[in-house]
């Protein structure tokens, strides 16, 4: 299935996909070089001006060749949707839909994931070969934590915050118990249960009948959740979620006493859901304050509006703050080189910057100069979705660490110390209710996240059970689910993003020993290394946590995020945002959110410019 036609949403085209116009010729020639320049010096490694010049290239030429639409293949049991409502203009719906007006489904819950490499590329293997190399033995000879390796540029609270933006953005499911893979275990493997089994994913419900895969199509996969930046995890992903999540007063979400996120429906119970512990719910709370405190400010500025209305407008503004603190402190915290962090503050700003923005608004049309926010809706020819390569981009356990230290914010004494597991599911309540949020706040915020990286996998996440009872090795399952959604194997995945394949093993990674360690598990074949495993065996450029092929996802879907979403683009504005909403966003960030709720924390973030960076310690030194 071929991609749609290069255009933007509102049926022009855009200005670099003039094929006779000589901004086209400069702009192809641009990109040209930007490739050229990268394959040979690397964009890290040249000056920032070129680095960003390169890595502009580098977008547009991923925003021509390496968008999908899946949408397009056959379809059924679509739910019906009637023309768009007034209240559509300015508010997000509870299931994402609608926020593309002329095609209401687009991103909405239970729609498909994309593709960023082509369809003919987007079948997994056949058995035998989709289990080899055993995806256990790859778990237990490649990702097993020896000894816990820091990514010390960053504190804690990036892990928290990455599985709290997994939580609005993907979900394939629980997965088919009743359809499970069957993997089978060496004689020397203490795993208790043989063979091990992992459910697979939930085939596409939308497909026909026999067609998934069998018409000629790759198979395809629903998204659970909306594919909008819309904070869903905080505001559910339907209607009846959403009643539940709120207080029904001045706008405001109920608001959780020691983790317990109020639910009248035990499936709803976040620590019945795999994956909760207590980063999460650390997330989850303080945002879920945010939201009240923005309800406050508008209540104050608008008094005769209804708590439907206040609800609507601060949930627009909450979202659109954590859109901006995922852009430009997030991910500048965790990929830290000069370039990309100067790059992802200009997709909301724009290279004219912060200040000029704060003085004179937007001076151009171009996203380059005045940033993503506020500027033109453009979906680059193709319906928006996420991809399932960015989800298997976005498997970074390694940030989790197995041993927790909680520490009083007031002194740094020690509060307690645990593992992973007793952080875990219903046992995060038990921490919750232990100790005060400025405590945990501090705890994380002074520690530092794992490196993604080989033999950093967190332990107890290789032998975890979920709440249901089942056992899992989640190293393993990450490396089987990507090869089962069809994602390619490491070197065919760099050439589909236009990087050169490993030529050896020697040549993926710069430690000898891992060489010798891929050499033997994939048995001396650098095709069959799995896309996991040799993102995180590469090296990785100055300041990165995690691997630069993995990036050239994010230089594309990072800022797709943002152009698709009318809400942050052409309604990014005073009369569906209100100017109290704008001043909102743009007078906040990550600190000043924890402080306006956590004031205790004060000391001991006086020290840095990014929430996410290492705290002091508020005694004496460790």
């Amino acid at each position: 299935m071929r991609r749609a036609p290069h255009g933007s949403a509102d049926g022009k085209t855009p200005q670099d996909a003039d094929d006779t116009g000589t901004t086209s010729w400069f702009v192809q020639l641009h990109d040209k070089l930007a490739l050229a320049a990268d394959r040979r010096i690397g964009w890290q490694n040249l000056p920032t001006p070129l680095g960003l010049l390169a890595l502009i290239g580098l977008r547009n030429q991923l925003r021509r060749e390496n968008l999908f639409d899946t949408t397009a293949y056959p379809a059924r049991n679509l739910p019906p949707l009637g023309p768009p409502d007034p209240r559509h203009l300015t508010e997000r719906t509870a299931d994402g839909t609608y926020n593309d007006l002329a095609n209401p489904r687009m991103g909405m819950a239970g729609s498909r994931f994309g593709r960023n490499v082509p369809p003919d590329r987007n079948f997994p293997e056949p058995e035998p070969g989709i289990l080899s190399p055993n995806p256990r033995e790859v778990s237990r000879a490649l990702l097993t934590r020896t000894r816990f390796i820091p990514a010390e540029s960053v504190n804690a609270l990036v892990a928290a915050w990455l599985q709290f933006m997994i939580r609005d953005w993907v979900s394939h499911g629980t997965g088919s118990a009743d359809r499970s893979w069957r993997v089978e275990l060496l004689d020397d493997d203490p795993w208790p249960e043989r063979p091990m089994l992992v459910p697979r994913t939930v085939p596409d419900s939308t497909r026909p009948d026999g067609e998934d895969g069998a018409d000629g199509l790759p198979p395809t996969y629903i998204n659970e959740k909306s594919h909008w930046w819309d904070a869903s995890q905080l505001y559910g992903d339907d209607l009846a979620a959403q009643r539940e999540l709120r207080a029904g007063e001045d706008g405001k979400l109920k608001v959780p006493h020691n983790g317990a996120l109020f639910s009248d429906d035990p499936e709803r119970d976040p620590a019945n859901v795999p994956g909760f512990w207590v980063g999460l719910a650390l997330m989850h709370t303080l945002f879920i304050l945010e939201h009240n405190a923005i309800c406050d400010r508008l209540r104050a500025e608008y008094p005769g509006w209804s708590d439907e209305e206040l609800f609507q407008r601060a949930r627009l503004i909450n979202a659109a703050l954590i859109a901006k603190i995922h852009t430009i402190e997030w991910t500048p915290a965790v990929i830290s080189h000069p370039t990309t962090a100067t790059g992802m503050r200009a997709n909301w700003y724009g290279l004219l910057g912060r200040r000029v923005h704060r003085l004179l608004g937007r001076l151009s049309e171009s996203e380059v100069l005045s940033g993503i926010a506020g500027g033109r809706t453009d979906h680059f020819g193709v319906p928006y979705a996420l991809t399932e390569e960015f989800v298997a981009v976005y498997r970074m356990h390694p940030l989790v660490p197995d041993d927790w230290s909680f520490r009083s914010a007031a002194d740094d004494s020690l509060l307690q110390e645990a593992t992973f597991e007793e952080l875990a599911g219903r046992h995060a309540y038990e921490i919750l209710g232990k100790h005060t949020l400025p405590d945990l706040f501090y705890s994380f915020g002074t520690a530092h996240p794992g490196l993604v990286t080989l033999h950093n996998y967190p332990r107890f996440l290789q032998e975890f059970r979920r709440p249901d009872g089942k056992l899992m090795d989640l190293g393993a399952v990450d490396v089987l689910r990507i090869r089962e959604l069809g994602v390619p194997r490491y070197n065919e995945f760099r050439r589909r993003l236009h990087l050169a394949p490993a030529k050896d093993f020697d040549s993926l990674t710069d430690d000898p020993a891992w060489a010798e360690e891929l050499r033997r598990v994939y048995e001396n074949d650098i095709e069959r290394v799995d896309l996991m495993v040799g993102l995180f065996a590469e090296p990785r450029p100055k300041g990165f946590a995690f691997s630069d092929t993995a990036f050239r996802i994010f230089i594309l879907m990072a800022s797709r995020r943002l152009n698709s979403d009318r809400f942050l683009t052409r309604d990014y504005t005073p009369q569906v945002y209100t100017q109290a909403g704008l001043d909102w966003i743009e007078d906040n960030t990550m600190a000043s959110v924890l402080l306006r709720h956590f004031p205790q924390l004060r000391p001991a973030m006086k020290s840095v410019d990014n929430a996410f960076a290492p705290w002091k310690t508020t005694g004496p030194s460790r």
